[in-house]
């Protein structure tokens, strides 16, 4: 069973909690929206700490260092199987400033060209309602539980 860690993101404004949610990038991706939006998370490298690898996987994907505290959220598996273990934290970024990894894939198919894509292309902050039309409906759970953890 393959394994990520991931962070999910959180700030309060006004009274009201918003939702760092980011969005794959990559040609397959591009005019897709509801449904495929996600925590910014990765897999971890040989003898990494699980929380190490959900905080660089972050910082790889956004340029953005989320701090502590970190609230650990039941895992989740997602419908390939992939389970994903899960952190919140409180923090702030702009999400028109993301700075993220890149990936090398065949593009077009059959082409025999390499083409470079970033590995999420826009991120964004979303109440809870707009997060969970938007996210992987295999992540909703992490959504809930800190949202009944902050309402607590």
């Amino acid at each position: 069973m393959k394994i990520s860690y991931g962070i999910l993101l959180f700030r309060s404004t006004n009274n009201n909690t918003e939702y760092f949610l980011v969005h794959p990038g990559g040609p397959y991706f591009k005019n897709k929206n509801e449904g495929l939006w996600t925590i910014p998370k990765g897999e971890s490298l040989p003898n990494e700490i699980p929380l190490t690898t959900a905080i660089r996987e972050f910082e790889e994907e956004t340029g953005y260092t989320p701090i502590p505290p970190f609230i650990e959220l039941l895992p989740i598996i997602q419908k390939g199987g992939k389970k994903v273990f899960c952190w919140a934290a409180q923090g702030d970024l702009n999400p028109d400033t993301i700075k993220s990894n890149t990936f090398t894939i065949e593009w077009p198919p059959k082409s025999g060209k390499q083409s470079e894509f970033p590995e999420i292309d826009r991120a964004g902050w979303f109440s809870f309602e707009e997060a969970k039309n938007l996210i992987n409906e295999k992540q909703i759970p992490l959504l809930e539980q800190l949202n009944k953890i902050i309402k607590e």
